[in-house]
């Protein structure tokens, strides 16, 4: 079955493989303790290529919405989570040669309760007015090493087998009706 996220273009793009048109892959790692110099919140963003990339984030971004943002050229690794059994898909992402901002955003998260959050993006070379893949998949992270070189975390979809449902609880205070 087809992905329908993925834009026609995209779809295109890894079915032909043109020459002239290159799939960039992007992340974006999100906490509330990350901040830039004037205190406004931040997110770290990366981008699996040679040179930096300047290109608009989706309408609906969680930081930085439909506006223009620099990702870092870097080299990371990761896979997209796989279809499976598995009841809650996990994967690694690995940041190789990482600056000290963001061992210094990584170390100010892990004394949050908060989770940290990571978006996959890809873009086409050809259109960077929007990611290519609607909507972009988030993870959030659970586990995350560190050394000198290289980050590597653990990353999961949402858990939704143990959220509760109905997420609301009716209760007698609520809902005064209840009680007899």
């Amino acid at each position: 079955m087809p992905d329908t996220s993925l834009s026609e273009a995209l779809r295109e793009a890894y079915a032909s493989a043109p020459n002239d048109v290159v799939i960039l892959h992007t992340l974006e790692i999100r906490h509330p303790d990350f901040k830039d110099e004037s205190g406004q919140s931040t997110a770290i963003r990366v981008v699996r290529d040679q040179t930096d990339l300047v290109a608009r984030l989706e309408a609906n971004a969680p930081v930085n919405a439909g506006q223009q943002v620099r990702f870092v050229a870097m080299g990371f690794d990761f896979d997209l989570p796989p279809v499976d059994m598995a009841p809650v898909p996990e994967i690694t992402v690995t940041l190789d040669n990482v600056s000290r901002d963001i061992i210094k955003h990584l170390d100010e998260a892990s004394m949050s309760e908060a989770p940290i959050e990571v978006t996959y993006r890809p873009y086409l070379s050809t259109d960077l007015e929007g990611p290519q893949m609607d909507p972009p998949i988030t993870l959030v992270i659970t586990e995350v090493e560190a050394d000198s070189q290289r980050v590597s975390a653990k990353a999961r979809m949402l858990d939704i087998g143990n959220k509760t449902f109905p997420s609301r609880l009716y209760t007698a205070t609520d809902f005064p009706g209840l009680a007899r």
